[in-house]
């Protein structure tokens, strides 16, 4: 069996100009892509703490009296007798 030389494989033709002018043209709308999970993380931490002062700011209700049929030892760490 003989061996196939390299030189009977055909040479691929790369423009080596033009792939530097489309890497070029690809960064411009990158920068979403690279900085999406900021971008989200950042939204979430915002949202999360409006939700968090508007939860504390709001005014507490008065207590109020205890429902009908209620026993006050009914709890699982007391025991009434």
């Amino acid at each position: 069996m003989a061996k196939k030389s390299k030189t009977n494989q055909p040479k691929l033709n790369y423009p080596i100009g033009k792939q530097a002018a489309k890497e070029q043209a690809n960064k411009e709308p990158d920068f979403y892509h690279k900085h999406k999970s900021t971008i989200w993380t950042v939204i979430v931490l915002v949202l999360l703490t409006f939700f968090f002062i508007v939860n504390n700011t709001r005014k507490v209700p008065e207590q109020g009296s205890y429902p009908p049929n209620y026993l006050k030892g009914n709890t699982a760490n007391e025991t009434s007798e």
